[in-house]
């Protein structure tokens, strides 16, 4: 079905958005977002305030509807001429990119060293631990805690650990 087949009263009777669809398929290749708003606007015979009013809903529909496609700049096409790797491609314009976190590195210890090179028996954990969710309980400053801590396993031998990154402390 093209435009020009279609009756004022059928124009008047189809929605901005199946127009543009219509205006699309006729003119088989992307159209700009103003331009495709202007030709609606001309066939539909909107005033200034109309337009005005109407361009963003228009905007609003044309991203909601499936049958829509922007291909960046402003450009807008219909899905079905584009397979989705194409759309993709067309969109970014540059290879798809992902981005790594990176990764921080921890040094790891286990248990037993540190019990055996800290003097730290499980009965200390047990009791900073006890410490800790009292705290919580009672909003103690965590600072005390932390300088408690310090003290059973001995500030030194926290400093002795390898740490790739400043951050990680």
């Amino acid at each position: 079905m093209s435009v020009k087949e279609l009756t004022k009263e059928e124009i008047s009777n189809l929605s901005m958005i199946e127009l543009g669809s219509i205006i699309l398929k006729e003119e088989n290749k992307a159209v700009s977002f103003q331009d495709l708003f202007s030709k609606i606007a001309e066939l539909k015979n909107f005033s200034k305030e109309e337009k005005e009013n109407l361009i963003a809903q228009f905007y609003t529909d044309m991203n909601v509807d499936g049958r829509y496609l922007t291909l960046g700049s402003g450009m807008w096409g219909l899905k079905s001429w584009y397979p989705v790797e194409q759309a993709e491609e067309e969109i970014t314009d540059e290879p798809t990119k992902k981005r790594k976190k990176k990764k921080k590195k921890v040094a790891v210890v286990e248990a037993e060293e540190i019990d055996d090179d800290l003097d730290v028996t499980d009965e200390d954990i047990d009791d900073m631990l006890d410490d800790f969710d009292d705290a919580e309980e009672e909003d103690t400053d965590i600072e005390e805690i932390e300088d408690e801590v310090d003290d059973v396993i001995g500030k030194d031998d926290l400093d002795e650990l390898d740490y790739d990154d400043e951050d990680d402390r």
